[in-house]
């Protein structure tokens, strides 16, 4: 079945951590969404379909910007985070627990939308072009994805920190469905190309990702959610490894604390195009 890893993956213990986290996970994007909403310029009365939607909080914001004659739709394919969402929503709001790669879409919508919810799918032209047919003529979709790990202090110092410790691991393939699998801008124009959009716009977005006031609470959070709890399953770490792993964090972190708090850097692509 298409994208079966990533619906086990999304709803066993890290959809459900994710879950629990949430708070902390809306504070850490905030200046991801501070910038996606206004790139993707929702409007008045609008209809939005909301990709990756997990916990709700993109379904929520956009549902202020489009009022109460417009409409969002929220969906994802954990049911964890959906059941945080439903609890979250406003009126003007329903949530689906679907695969956006197979759902049968009407051409409903003016906008679908995705806050790193895109990144994940076998096939990704194929994904795309079936969202297309989610949108109405002259539609359109927004969506924000990560640039490479390199350039994500938030990634490079947690994971560099666990690989001293964790047993070596077979390099990734930067194409394999995941986080980083559209940091190559000329990939992600080909894929929308491919699947019928036009009219594509790649812009920078450079921010920090705000994982706390303490070393403590960010070193919890990046071995909990993210890449290293990813290393760590696939290690089967033990107790003792974990340990050392969280307190190998907790001194990379260092490098990002501020008198605000722990603030990686964090380096992304907002992407827009039409129908």
């Amino acid at each position: 079945m298409a994208n079966d890893d990533q619906i086990k993956f999304w709803n066993g213990p890290a959809g459900d951590k994710w879950a629990e986290l949430q708070t902390a996970m809306d504070r850490n994007l905030r200046d991801v969404t501070a910038a996606i909403l206004p790139f993707a310029a929702v409007k008045q009365g609008e209809r939005v379909l909301d990709i990756g939607c997990g916990a709700g909080e993109t379904t929520c914001l956009l549902s202020d910007a489009v009022g109460a004659k417009g409409h969002i739709t929220g969906l994802d394919i954990s049911k964890p985070m959906l059941a945080v969402a439903r609890k979250r929503g406003p009126t003007n709001t329903d949530f689906v627990e679907a695969d956006a790669s197979a759902q049968d879409f009407g051409a409903d919508y003016d906008l679908v939308f995705s806050r790193f919810g895109v990144m994940f799918f076998d096939d990704p032209q194929g994904a795309f072009a079936n969202i297309r047919t989610a949108l109405k003529p002259g539609g359109r979709i927004a969506f924000v994805c990560w640039r490479t790990p390199q350039e994500n202090q938030w990634v490079a110092l947690p994971v560099g920190a666990a690989r001293t410790i964790l047993p070596p691991q077979p390099p990734a393939d930067p194409l394999a469905p995941g986080p980083f699998a559209f940091a190559d801008p000329e990939r992600i124009k080909d894929i929308l190309s491919e699947a019928g959009y036009r009219d594509t716009r790649i812009e920078k977005l450079d921010g920090h990702m705000d994982l706390g006031k303490t070393l403590d609470e960010a070193a919890f959070l990046m071995t909990n959610i993210g890449p290293v709890t990813r290393m760590l399953m696939d290690a089967q770490a033990d107790e003792t490894t974990q340990v050392r792993v969280l307190a190998a964090v907790r001194e990379a972190l260092n490098a990002a604390m501020t008198p605000e708090g722990v603030r990686p850097v964090l380096a992304c692509w907002m992407v827009s195009a039409r129908n």
